[in-house]
């Protein structure tokens, strides 16, 4: 007997070394040999060969914990614990679900969930906000991509794991809880109180700004995103009536989501080209998407806004309209997450999320760790507008003595103010105005998005 394991430890040694292997012959299977009849090679069966020194240890450690703990432990909390602490140790985005945990992933790649709104992840022990999403609570509150929270209403983050901090992020719709968190830039943390509600996320919003230029903005990347993307371009045309002489699309603060909808997303504005390519070790991680569809826009001049806050599937967007000199990235650096993660449904009806791959913009740039670079720099800046009227500034119908202007009016149509106000299409058309205008007034990377892509244009016809 081996010093300090019991005979009921070795008999769990035999229990979880059986339970390990079939774990891994159900994650493995499910990623790699579907599709393999061959035998397995010598290199093949040594990686699957369990090691038993260390599973020896393990299971010393489990029974001491389960026997010499202050208090009573469940064998299924220890061991769940165990599971998710494996997968937690290898990076950020690796990670352990329960059953409850991946039904409700499931409903985000759909669009709807309970909880703040906003993409996490942990960084030093503490929960970092990668994105909040548009339209949720977290977003309302005031929550900054690159938050770190330190607590969750009285309970510290540190010591928790990812899982565990959602988990008290999630709740009851209309129930309350602070956030105590540290910003760049503030001297001492902050807090802020957020209510809980159901998330419904639309993934795609659009809307026209100038001169035929439409907006089209991306939260994050859903199952439905890429022909949501297609519907909202015809619908700006249709309100336009004429295709769109440029493109504005937002992707600031997507935290990303689904790989195939960046591919599909991408694959909207190329005629031809390699869009994005995954390594890893398994055979199944691999793999390479082409453009195919065709253009939607035509060749129209194209702007992408990103920031900090711009992460995985937006990067990939971003990667591949820059590579294949589609679309000029603006804003600043993107977050930098290259990395693909697969989900592993197990037999119990939890799942395992494990980094399988890293992904490549088509010139072979890898995004992990470095983020997409834009064309153009839009510093982070707060801008407040100045009231004309009161910087007194002297004009030449001001000087003494100017010179009239040689048009006396007569040809000038005045309206009738009766009419005008008795057409509906005309008021929508001032209103939209006045909102277009309020909008670019505070959201200055917009503004300075809407001036680039007019460059564009101007320069796009000048050459034809």
């Amino acid at each position: 007997m081996e010093s300090g394991v019991s005979t009921s430890g070795l008999k769990k040694i035999m229990w979880i070394g059986t339970g390990t292997l079939l774990g891994a012959m159900i994650a493995v299977g499910t990623t790699v040999w579907a599709d393999q009849k061959q035998a397995a090679t010598p290199t093949e069966e040594a990686a699957l060969s369990l090691p038993l020194k260390e599973l020896r240890a393990f299971v010393e450690v489990f029974e001491r914990v389960s026997h010499d703990y202050v208090d009573a432990v469940d064998d299924k909390k220890l061991l769940e614990g165990a599971i998710s602490g494996m997968l937690s140790n290898l990076d950020p985005h690796s990670a352990y679900l329960p059953p409850e945990d991946f039904a409700e992933m499931q409903e985000h790649t759909t669009g709807e969930f309970g909880g703040l709104g906003m993409e996490v992840g942990m960084e030093d022990g503490f929960v970092k906000i990668i994105s909040p999403i548009d339209d949720t609570p977290a977003q309302k509150a005031g929550i900054k991509a690159g938050d770190l929270v330190i607590k969750l209403g009285s309970e510290p983050v540190k010591g928790k794991t990812l899982g565990e901090a959602v988990n008290i992020m999630r709740g009851k719709p209309g129930t309350k809880l602070e956030l105590t968190i540290i910003r760049s830039g503030e001297d001492a943390p902050l807090k802020i109180v957020i209510t809980r509600a159901i998330i419904k996320v639309k993934s795609v919003k659009q809307r026209m700004l100038k001169d035929n230029i439409g907006y089209l903005r991306i939260s994050q990347f859903q199952i439905r995103t890429g022909s949501d993307l297609i519907k909202g371009i015809a619908k700006l045309e249709k309100q336009n009536k004429a295709p769109l002489d440029g493109l504005v699309l937002d992707l600031r603060n997507n935290p990303g989501g689904v790989l195939t909808a960046a591919v599909q997303v991408s694959n909207a504005f190329l005629n031809k080209g390699l869009i994005v390519y995954t390594e890893g070790r398994i055979k199944n991680s691999q793999m390479r998407f082409e453009a195919e569809s065709g253009d939607v826009m035509a060749g129209k001049p194209i702007v992408v806004l990103i920031n900090e806050g711009s992460a995985s599937a937006s990067e990939i967007v971003a990667g591949a309209l820059q590579d294949q000199k589609r679309a000029l990235i603006a804003g600043r650096t993107s977050f930098g997450k290259g990395s693909v993660q697969t989900l592993l449904q197990l037999n119990n009806g939890a799942a395992i999320k494990v980094t399988t791959a890293r992904y490549f913009t088509p010139l072979g740039r890898s995004i992990q760790a470095e983020g997409i670079k834009p064309d153009v720099t839009i510093d982070l800046v707060k801008v407040e507008k100045v009231d004309s009227q009161k910087l007194m500034r002297v004009k030449e119908k001001d000087l003494t003595g100017h010179l009239v202007n040689g048009d006396d009016g007569s040809d000038e149509m005045i309206p009738d103010s009766k009419e005008q106000a008795n057409d509906k299409d005309a008021v929508k058309v001032e209103k939209a105005s006045e909102e277009l205008t309020q909008l670019l007034d505070k959201d200055y990377e917009l503004n300075e998005s809407l001036r680039i892509i007019k460059a564009m244009i101007l320069a796009q016809k000048m050459q034809q």
